[in-house]
């Protein structure tokens, strides 16, 4: 890769692209890439110095990125084979490199410690990357989400560690050969591409199978899948205490937020306080100590406990996650990534937790017809857990419509008042709208709206 001076990003705009991009240009490489849409992301590339261009044609690539002996282009899958673009870089012959393979490249030489998992995956990781700083551990980090500590999606340190989100689509965490990992969840999600839950299953045991020798492997209690030899195998849990890990002496404080100690297999790491809210998180909390101290046991180094505790207060989460807006007594808006049926399950109910007794309108924009068409059953149980709800229409990203595929297949099984609102109307209709805590859903586009949305709800605050 040395000698390509210039990296082209066909999705140059995705939360995990726009991370190896910012790398790139740490390196001092010439980076410039694709994307359909201008968002806050892009715009924060090109002020970083790439160059972003919004239009399919070929003549809109930079010239200087025509050259096929200088420059490499990363893709993702997300952009379809047929781009004009994607046939221009694959019919010249040029170096060509998924972000996952990319990610392999980066990772070689350090200590990997990887999340993967169909969701709770973007939170342990961006801690995980906290924490190996907090405790003086240093090191690198490629993340899903903008980090609030790091104000980024790319943490770039001293020391050999290197925390990564393991991506399970496209099979894009099998390129990585972790010291530790994390799985925090498996389940049937991504069926466009795995076909069945059963292939999900498989999937993740190949994921485990890759964990070098003598590394370790921290599973959520209750995960079933095939087991490798010639690792170490923790169970961690919220506060089961079969599991290896769990927390105990758990106590709900003011705003959701949740005081805790942590039980491991040597003994108990009391006095732990998370700086972000929802039980949920507690879970995540515990993986990450647990992904923490195998690390440690594994390269003989003593963990600090009283930095990791001080870790542990001072993460301020990832945007997108548990993100408050408005939070009054009298009014609440938060936003969040969840787009799986048990992301959403687990974040209403934890919010149902921080707020109890308070009426909970949940927003969700589904995010791809597949998804939808799959698993619209499982939606509208989990939006049941809510008092009303209000359903978005479906956020297609790389997909066509599927006749027949709508919100409205949702909205029929919710067992709660449920009505179907154009995006860009939820603002005034949230506004006139009896609300008390309000919490918008999904991994599409609905975050544009996050800011009207919280400017109508503050004048009832």
């Amino acid at each position: 890769m040395k000698h390509f001076n210039n990296i082209y990003f066909m999705g140059i705009g995705g939360i995990g692209m726009s991370a190896l991009a910012r790398y790139f240009l740490h390196e001092k490489k010439m980076v410039a890439g694709y994307d359909r849409t201008e968002t806050p992301l892009t715009q924060a590339l090109e002020a970083e110095g790439a160059e972003v261009c919004y239009k399919d044609g070929v003549e809109h690539i930079p010239s200087t990125y025509r050259f096929v002996n200088s420059t490499l282009v990363v893709y993702t899958p997300a952009v379809p084979e047929d781009h004009p673009q994607m046939k221009y870089f694959r019919q010249g012959g040029f170096k060509m490199e998924k972000r996952s393979q990319m990610l392999g490249h980066l990772s070689e030489g350090k200590y990997v410690m990887a999340v993967a998992g169909t969701h709770g995956k973007t939170t342990t990781s961006t801690l995980i990357a906290w924490l190996n700083q907090s405790v003086g551990a240093g090191g690198n980090a490629f993340l899903g989400g903008i980090s609030k500590n790091f104000e980024s999606n790319l943490v770039l340190g001293e020391g050999d560690r290197l925390a990564v989100e393991a991506d399970e689509f496209d099979r894009s965490f099998l390129r990585l050969k972790p010291d530790v990992a994390v799985i925090t969840s498996v389940a049937a999600d991504h069926l466009d591409i795995y076909g069945t839950y059963e292939a999900v299953v498989e999937a993740f045991g190949q994921f485990a199978a890759l964990i070098k020798q003598g590394g370790a492997l921290v599973l959520k209690q209750g995960v079933d899948i095939p087991l490798p030899e010639g690792i170490d195998i923790w169970r961690y849990s919220y506060d089961l205490a079969e599991s290896d890990f769990y927390a105990t002496n758990i106590k709900l404080c003011e705003g959701g937020y949740y005081d805790f100690d942590v039980v491991t297999p040597d003994g108990v790491i009391e006095g732990c306080h998370l700086g972000i809210p929802g039980w949920v998180n507690v879970e995540n909390a515990v993986a990450a100590v647990a992904s923490m101290w195998c690390a440690a046991k594994r390269r003989g180094e003593a963990l600090d406990l009283d930095l990791l505790r001080k870790g542990l207060r001072e993460y301020q989460g990832v945007k997108r996650r548990f993100e408050f807006y408005v939070n009054t007594p009298r009014q609440v808006y938060m936003d969040d990534y969840a787009h799986h049926p048990e992301e959403l399950e687990a974040t209403i109910t934890s919010v149902r937790k921080m707020f109890p007794g308070r009426k909970l309108t949940a927003v969700f924009q589904p995010h791809l017809y597949t998804r939808t068409r799959d698993l619209y059953r499982e939606f509208a149980a989990a939006l049941s857990h809510a008092d009303e709800v209000v359903l978005v229409p479906i956020y297609p990203a790389r997909e066509e419509p599927i006749e027949g595929v709508g919100s409205e297949m949702i909205a029929e099984l919710v067992d709660a008042p449920t009505s179907i609102c154009e995006r860009e109307n939820l603002a005034q209709m949230l506004g006139e709208a009896d609300t008390d805590v309000v919490v918008s859903f999904g991994a599409g586009n609905i975050d544009a709206y996050c800011g009207a949305i919280a400017a109508e709800l503050e004048k009832k605050a």
